[in-house]
């Protein structure tokens, strides 16, 4: 008969919430959000429209932050939908599946801008150790298997996740603890043992953001080796100013991994809305940020955009 209800109370659908016990100022989210995500869109189609259109920048180096402004796109719009709906519309259900198939894109992009990182950061390495030979160690051919190998062990690793939450039965609260659908979160109201998922998830992250932050230590640690090994010291200067762009871009999407995995696991104390603004700051911050750190300290971007937006003004 237990099972006859269970079955009964199968929630098949989940309720987003936007700002915890604040729901009568969610409509004032919706302004500074669609600027947020609209300058996102912007500041990272612009990156990718310079990269194509400059013949100046068909090098390896811009062939990875393309990848990284396609990756901070496709993240963005894995998010937005159900974030502007809950903000802007007030609509706060969504189904099952839907919430499983968004989950399903914000967990793998994230991994593919984990991925694409280690990429930009073996790039640089290459640049640095081997100069004379970059262009031709790093390919066409070399670069698009790099990208295909980074987006196929984050969908490998992903993929799994869809199926484990699936078979779950829902039939306590529905209610989840942001505008959009998390694996963790999701797995938290099952009314069933979740140890398969838990584990799996723990392996995932290990298998791909621990192992990638891991790589991108010793790849600086080799870099500045490298770097050391330099005679002149403004070469060295020289050297590391090619780095910081990317530094600047690990520092944006793991210092608020870290913080929202330690308030996740200790802070289950503190307010929801610390957790909703980590949340927040992990997903929405480095797609934004990227593109303006790039295009700040890059000169042929930043001339582009400069000759786009004031060209006729400047020309009179």
């Amino acid at each position: 008969m237990s099972l006859f209800n269970q079955t009964i109370h199968n929630h098949q659908t989940f309720t987003l919430i936007g700002i915890p016990g604040m729901p009568e100022k969610d409509f004032w989210m919706a302004l500074p959000l669609c600027l947020l995500y609209s300058t996102t869109f912007l500041g990272n189609f612009i990156i990718l429209v310079v990269i194509k259109v400059e013949r100046s920048l068909h090098e390896p180096m811009y062939y990875f932050l393309a990848m990284l402004a396609a990756t901070d796109l496709s993240l963005s719009l894995s998010s937005m939908p159900t974030m502007i709906s809950v903000h802007l519309f007030d609509w706060r259900s969504v189904t099952l599946d839907v919430c499983i198939t968004q989950m399903f894109f914000i967990h793998n992009f994230g991994g593919v801008e984990s991925g694409v990182l280690v990429a930009m950061a073996f790039d640089r390495f290459v640049a640095i150790r081997f100069p004379l030979r970059y262009a031709t160690i790093l390919t066409h051919g070399v670069i698009i298997k790099i990208g295909a190998a980074v987006l196929l062990r984050s969908v490998s690793v992903v993929l799994p996740v869809p199926f484990l939450i699936k078979r779950l039965p829902f039939c306590r609260s529905n209610v989840l603890s942001h505008a959009y659908c998390l694996h963790q979160d999701a797995m938290r109201l099952a009314c069933a043992d979740t140890r398969v998922n838990s584990i799996y998830g723990l392996l995932a992250v290990i298998f791909t953001i621990v192992l990638d932050a891991l790589i991108l230590l010793i790849s600086y640690f080799l870099i500045l080796q490298e770097v050391l090994g330099i005679a002149s010291r403004e070469e060295r200067l020289k050297a590391l100013n090619t780095c910081f762009s990317h530094i600047c871009a690990v520092l944006l999407f793991y210092v608020p991994l870290i913080g929202m995995t330690l308030i996740h696991r200790f802070g289950k104390h503190l307010s929801p809305i610390i957790h909703t603004l980590m949340a927040n700051i992990y997903l929405l911050l480095p797609p934004l940020l990227n593109p303006v750190v790039y295009s700040v300290r890059t000169k042929q971007i930043r001339q582009w955009i400069v000759r786009a937006f004031c060209g006729n003004r400047i020309g009179h």
